[in-house]
């Protein structure tokens, strides 16, 4: 319901601190109050995210934000918690605590906002929570992840237009900075918005200079250099595909005398966020970083973002060029293109295809597991050699198709250290609770200093409820009696149909994989073709996502010179050229789990690590990787012949 007393530009002033609405917000933020729905696609940097934090305070009930990006939830909340509105999050960062507080909360009706990663809805005691709460906006970002035809596509995503339906939220809005006209018309399908509901921005932007470079590889590493060092100093992101080229670079433009730094998912928290942090604080400062970075980052000033690999598909590139420059000031952003990058992007998306005998056998092990079981994923994707996105993709296909429907998951490991003397644990209870305690420690295995347990185990092995076993241990952490550490968590799911057909059902999934990956090369191939476009290429970007412009942009290098771009591509000696073949079939011989398949053998000598080669510890081994600078198909197909 909405309160009519509140004016929402008074709101924008009075609450935010804006003078007036930017380009699109109020058409959004009008068809939220109206309609009910709406979907917004502003570029990054167009403030999305008013969207939903303006209509939250005229509406009541919670708005619930379900968002991917950590990050951005607790630079929202800071910015929502100093301006007096009562905004929370739930995420992995969280502890047990923590959880409550916001729990308690969102029950007691004070949280204007939650925040919420998707993978928050398989929690069963979350959605009976949120189905006694009334949603007054359902507020989906980065929406284009719904979409099988988006660029990001992320399992969990598929079901929140369910889920939002199941929780009779009132509203629904949807938001992303890049949409080709395709994945504006799914998720408008998937939310059930009106198309004249659809408010997309467009993607141009006046003050970026878009120059593509042609370059050899061995070339880079120099002209990124001069690059640099020949513009003023200025807050810059070189983008990199590998987390090995990210600490490479950044070592290159150290000795160089540049203020330069690493970042990659292959870092710890702590360190990530410490680069994050020295870069911010700088207006001159140079961060190399893998895609990993920039999501959910609020820095105006950035006034270069250089591509010294080719990004994987226009979607990327629209976004990670879309930082620079969002205090509206002159910025360049700029390509290094080398055609060589093309492989290695490709092989990412053939490394992601599962091999048919490997969906097969997933088929067979579910459907053989009787109406309800619970599985640790990590075992699946052990047994199967599956990447974990990969098998969490097939089971929430499952899930689509009408076969699984995912339950709350829990943790099978917990370990237990005593802050006390056990014996002074037990002496704080009354008779009752001290015995129960007592069996419960005596059915745990004892380390030196650990206790380890499964829950349910004990539980069963003393006729007791699996939760009170549970709650008795949490109980404990919180009076600060034993410190509790959990472990292999377990899914639990249940089959919604009592006969299926196993065959029908890989196919099915074996079809669905290989569509993603065709998609995932046509979409490099955009990248590709607009690097060698004939004409201006700002408007082929734009012109990708809907956009028309009626002339040229006179500042994109096609523009500046009049020439197409024509990078030249390495040629490489035809196979195994390189590859020590007899080491190579030895080694296949002595591994056949991890490397026995075609496909196995082939993403490990392109560099493509899987659960079978991580527990072989193959990744170390000299021959990973030899062939990572060719064409994955080639090299599948001299697998299937060697």
């Amino acid at each position: 319901m909405t309160n009519p007393s509140h004016d929402l530009s008074a709101l924008l002033r009075d609450r935010f601190g804006f003078p007036d609405f930017r380009p699109g917000q109020r058409q959004v933020v009008d068809a939220v109050m109206t309609r009910g729905a709406a979907l917004a696609v502003f570029p990054t940097g167009g403030g999305k995210s008013l969207c939903y934090q303006l209509p939250a305070l005229a509406l009541e009930g919670v708005t619930l934000v379900v968002s991917p990006l950590i990050a951005l939830m607790k630079d929202q909340i800071d910015f929502l918690t100093k301006r007096g509105i009562e905004a929370a999050r739930l995420d992995s960062s969280l502890g047990e605590e923590g959880a409550k507080d916001v729990a308690a909360r969102l029950e007691a009706g004070r949280l204007k906002l939650l925040y919420v990663a998707p993978e928050r809805f398989n929690n069963e005691r979350f959605l009976d929570t949120l189905g006694r709460t009334p949603i007054a906006l359902f507020a989906v970002d980065e929406a284009h992840c719904i979409s099988e035809w988006g660029h990001n596509f992320r399992p969990d995503y598929l079901k929140l237009a369910g889920i939002a339906k199941q929780l009779g939220a009132r509203r629904v809005l949807a938001l992303t900075a890049t949409a080709t006209p395709s994945v504006v018309a799914d998720v408008c399908s998937g939310f059930a918005i009106p198309k004249d509901c659809a408010i997309v921005t467009g993607f141009y932007r006046h003050n970026l200079a878009m120059l593509t470079t042609p370059v050899a590889a061995h070339e880079r590493d120099a002209l990124l250099a001069l690059r640099l060092r020949s513009r003023a100093p200025g807050s810059t992101i070189v983008y990199v595909t590998l987390q090995k080229t990210a600490e490479r670079v950044a070592q290159v433009l150290e000795r160089a005398g540049f203020p330069a730094r690493a970042y990659h998912a292959g870092l710890d928290a702590e360190p990530r966020a410490a680069i994050q942090d020295w870069w911010m604080a700088s207006e001159r400062n140079v961060v190399v970083a893998t895609i990993a970075f920039g999501m959910g980052i609020d820095k105006a000033d950035v006034r270069y973002v250089v591509h010294y690999n080719l990004p994987k598909s226009l979607e990327s590139y629209s976004q990670e060029i879309g930082r620079a420059g969002r205090d509206g000031k002159p910025s360049i952003v700029e390509l290094l293109a080398c055609a060589d990058d093309a492989s290695t992007l490709e092989n990412f998306a053939f490394g992601d295809t599962p091999t048919e005998e490997a969906i097969a056998g997933l088929v067979a092990d579910l459907l053989g597991r009787g109406p309800a079981f619970d599985v640790a994923q990590s075992d699946l994707s052990a047994r199967y050699d599956l990447r974990p996105l990969v098998l969490k993709t097939a089971l929430t296909y499952l899930e689509l198709l009408g076969v699984l429907r995912q339950g709350t998951p829990y943790y099978a490991g917990f370990e237990v250290r005593p802050l006390h003397a056990i014996e002074d644990i037990y002496s704080r209870f009354d008779q009752n609770r001290a015995a129960f305690l007592t069996r419960v420690f005596e059915a745990a295995k004892k380390g030196r200093i650990w206790y380890s347990l499964d829950p349910l185990e004990v539980a069963r092995r003393l006729g007791e409820e699996r939760q009170r076993v549970v709650r008795a241990l949490e109980y404990l952490e919180s009076q600060k009696m034993v410190e509790l550490r959990v472990s292999d968590v377990r899914q639990r799911y249940s089959r919604l149909r009592p006969a299926e057909d196993a065959a029908a059902l890989t196919g099915e999934l074996m079809a669905r994989f290989r569509r993603r990956e065709e998609q995932e090369i046509a979409r490099l191939k955009m990248v590709l073709d607009l690097v060698t476009h004939d004409g201006c290429q700002v408007n082929a970007l734009v012109g990708y996502f809907g956009e028309v412009r009626p002339a040229p942009c006179g500042h994109c290098s096609f523009c500046r010179s009049g020439r197409q771009a024509l990078p030249a591509s390495r040629q490489t000696p035809p196979l195994p050229a390189g590859l020590d073949v007899v080491a190579f079939q030895e080694l296949r011989k002595k591994h056949p789990g991890a490397l026995g398949h075609p496909r196995q053998a082939a993403r490990f000598l392109c560099g493509l690590t899987s659960p079978a080669l991580t527990r072989a510890k193959l990744a170390r081994h000299a021959l990973f990787g030899a062939l990572e600078d060719r064409p994955f198909l080639d090299v599948l197909g001299w697998c299937a012949k060697n």
